[in-house]
């Protein structure tokens, strides 16, 4: 039995008809040279149907105490493959806007928690002998960098290489998880416990860090721009309705990396930056930019080699993007200083320290989310997250792999989300939205390109 944390157990609260609560996928993939289209599909389905012993939580379904409250992964005896990995198509030639609305409309449905929390489409009829391939899984069962780590358990940076296992078997993990470590014996850990006692260290940094958090929280004058505070309130400040909106664009690697280099920041902070540019120009765009800066919550992946691979392992900082600043290197600096401030926070914990921390500093925005006052206090403007993905060209059975389009979840108060992966020299962003809320989501991709251009310009690149 594998127990859920609290975290994991936070995001089954949360959840409702109009915030379901997963993460997801879109990766589009060539078809190899010479393959039929039916034969090379039927045999990736058999592929994904195909274990006997599933991994967790593939095989697993939600477990309840006496009282019917979720606490743990229990098997299913009686799993459907047939209901977890399904084939859909497109009436060819198949567009992207297309797939994009294709994905969309089966991410903003609920998963069945009598069931695994999880499912799988292959979509076939895309133009130029394109497929694609959507997954989501409940966010009490992965993060964000889990879900590339399933991912990329299946694909190989050799075009010739051919695989008949399904990422979701236990063979698959057991093959590609680190070796973990024997867990410590009951000396060791009495020795470190006395150690921590005496030293008060755990306790200290991280009573030290909420004092700094609380202390900008409370006091202007501190300029702490990490701190959770009132977020100014815009059209992605409103309660969300269940119907969604997906778009999805690459940018090269190379032209985000040389913006960084230039501006003495991180690949991270351009795409801050990139995200604040965007967002300035949509909301100049409906002339509602205020006066205050968006701000955005950016996930912080704590997970080790021993991370068991189900549930989440995940810290958060919050960024300040600059939206009032017309600049775009000032805009720069301002997200880059606020996230080093983040950084100091935490530069001196351990991961567990650092998931305690975020947990008691993002209570304030549980606390107005589950009260129903996401949309009059929001807690922060969207979430921003960028997940480390394949440094090199990939492959599924010979398909290349064109596009990895992360899909993550929204709630009321911020109503847009962008996440991302590095996917070989490029940068796959997907970008999900309340289709109510933010009716010209397709516009954010091409500001997201003026922005870029603007960073470029202000760099000299």
């Amino acid at each position: 039995m594998h127990r859920l944390s609290p975290l994991d157990a936070g995001f089954l609260i949360a959840e409702s008809r109009e915030t379901p609560m997963h993460v997801g996928g879109l990766y589009l993939f060539s078809l190899p040279d010479d393959v039929d289209e039916t034969e090379f599909y039927g045999d990736l389905l058999d592929i994904l149907r195909s274990p006997t012993e599933w991994r967790l939580p593939f095989g697993h379904k939600l477990g309840r105490n006496k009282l019917g409250v979720p606490t743990h992964w229990e098997p299913d005896e009686h799993l459907d493959v047939d209901y977890h990995v399904r084939h859909s198509a497109l009436p060819k030639p198949g567009r992207y806007r297309e797939l994009f609305a294709l994905a969309a409309r089966l991410h903003q449905s609920l998963l069945d928690r009598h069931r695994p929390l999880w499912e799988t489409h292959l979509v076939e009829g895309l133009q130029d002998r394109q497929f694609a391939l959507y997954s989501k899984i409940h966010h009490a069962a992965i993060d964000g960098v889990g879900g590339v780590k399933l991912a990329q358990s299946i694909l190989s940076t050799d075009p010739d290489a051919r695989s008949e296992r399904s990422p979701f078997s236990l063979e698959a993990y057991e093959a590609t998880r680190s070796k973990r470590r024997e867990p410590p014996t009951e000396r060791e850990v009495r020795a470190v416990t006395e150690k921590l006692r005496a030293s008060f260290g755990v306790s200290r940094q991280v009573w030290e860090s909420l004092r700094a958090y609380a202390r900008a929280w409370l006091e202007p004058e501190a300029k702490l721009t990490t701190a959770w505070s009132a977020t100014p309130v815009t059209s992605f400040s409103t309660r969300i309705t269940g119907a969604r909106r997906f778009v999805a664009q690459s940018y090269s690697f190379d032209r985000v990396r040389a913006v960084a280099k230039a501006l003495d920041g991180t690949i991270n902070d351009t795409v801050l930056a990139m995200c604040g540019g965007a967002l300035r120009r949509y909301l100049l765009s409906r002339d509602e930019l205020p006066d205050a800066p968006l701000t955005a919550m950016t996930p912080v992946s704590l997970r080790t080699p021993s991370h068991p691979g189900v549930g989440n392992a995940v810290g958060a900082l919050v960024a300040n993007l600059a939206t009032h600043l017309a600049d775009p290197a000032a805009r720069f600096e301002a997200t880059k200083t606020s996230m080093n401030e983040g950084k100091n926070l935490l530069r001196d914990m351990s991961p567990r320290e650092i998931e305690l921390f975020t947990q008691l500093t993002q209570m304030p925005p549980l606390l107005i989310g589950a009260l129903g006052l996401g949309d009059r206090f929001p807690p922060y403007s969207t979430v921003i997250s960028n997940v480390p993905g394949p440094r090199e060209r990939s492959y599924w059975n010979g398909a290349s792999l064109d596009g990895m389009y992360p899909m993550s979840a929204i709630y009321h108060g911020f109503a847009l989300n962008f996440t991302l992966l590095s996917n070989a020299d490029q940068l796959d962003f997907g970008v999900i939205a309340c289709r109510e809320s933010v009716p010209s989501c397709q516009r954010i991709i091409d500001d997201l390109e003026a922005a870029l251009v603007e960073l470029e310009d202000a760099a000299g690149v």
